[in-house]
């Protein structure tokens, strides 16, 4: 045989590999949920850099002139500036009161025996079933009685917010932490006691270190619920308190509405979460597979 008819023929397919018709099913379909991701997106970025006229009209796929003006008004036309202080604050509080009490909580639960112990890791589960539109009004409620009678101001301000927050991020933390904790071997903590160590030295620097992929999952959970959450936010604060999420209906106004600057709002809103899930992406996948399996 001749070494042209030897290059010419094509590798032995293995037997165990999966058939044709099923790797162009595969592409195809990836294909068209790329698609499905980007377009999207697509809008949302050209739309951002046309005119309001352009973008008020007919859509094109291609837009007939490109202006960055649309950054540069969302600024004024909305105190974004403000909002997006706001959405900080509420979000980093709220981030940081999570992994710290998680933490403690799970710790505890992971690694102590104690009477209820049972009975507070269904309780925290368990508050997952419920939609937080059902603790809006009593929340609310709530806020304006101790408002009223401590002189407290948790309606309309930056901690009820996050106070609010707390609710619903904790319990996913705990939930999540106990089974990343209870991955962590036994024998580090004996060790660490052995040279002498307390239960908080040995948590600081033996299990916390150990378990840093699950508290970043954690962490970025929690601040990304805080960020983008809406509906407590249209209600349990005013025009000084209010979030970006809330901030952006701002662009609609009786007359008008902005789309151009929406889109770019949106965009520039986005840009923190999306930089640090990209950043923290590897512990994050880590974190959530390994808290999800005990």
């Amino acid at each position: 045989m001749s070494d042209s008819t030897v290059r010419g023929a094509r590798p032995a397919r293995s037997p165990m590999a999966p058939p044709r018709s099923f790797l162009w099913s595969r592409r195809l379909f990836l294909t068209a949920l790329t698609s499905f991701v980007l377009v999207p997106v697509y809008v949302m970025v050209s739309s951002s850099l046309k005119p309001l006229q352009d973008v008020s009209g007919k859509f094109r796929w291609l837009p007939s002139g490109l202006t960055f003006r649309p950054y540069i008004d969302i600024w004024s036309t909305v105190p974004l500036a403000r909002y997006f202080v706001n959405s900080l604050i509420v979000a980093g509080a709220a981030t940081a009161g999570s992994v710290v009490i998680a933490v403690f909580a799970a710790y505890a639960v992971s690694r102590y025996s104690f009477r209820g112990k049972r009975v507070f890791t269904v309780t925290v589960l368990s508050t997952q079933m419920f939609p937080g539109i059902l603790f809006l009004l009593p929340l609310f409620l709530l806020y304006v009685n101790i408002g009223n009678a401590t002189g407290i101001a948790l309606f309309g301000s930056r901690g009820g917010l996050i106070l609010t927050y707390l609710t619903f991020t904790l319990p996913f933390s705990i939930w999540m932490l106990i089974g990343y904790f209870d991955s962590v071997p036994r024998e580090l903590d004996e060790a660490a006691m052995v040279d002498g160590c307390g239960p908080l030295r040995t948590l600081f620097r033996v299990v916390v270190p150990a378990a840093v992929p699950g508290i970043v999952a954690v962490a970025v959970y929690a601040f990304m619920t805080a960020w983008g959450e809406v509906l407590f936010a249209s209600v349990m604060t005013n025009d000084a308190t209010r979030t970006l999420a809330v901030g952006l209906q701002g662009y609609s106004t009786l007359n008008d509405v902005y789309w151009n600057q929406i889109m770019a709002a949106s965009l520039v809103v986005s840009l923190p979460v999306v930089a640090g899930f990209l950043l923290l992406q590897r512990y994050l996948v880590t974190g959530l597979t390994a808290g999800a399996v005990k």
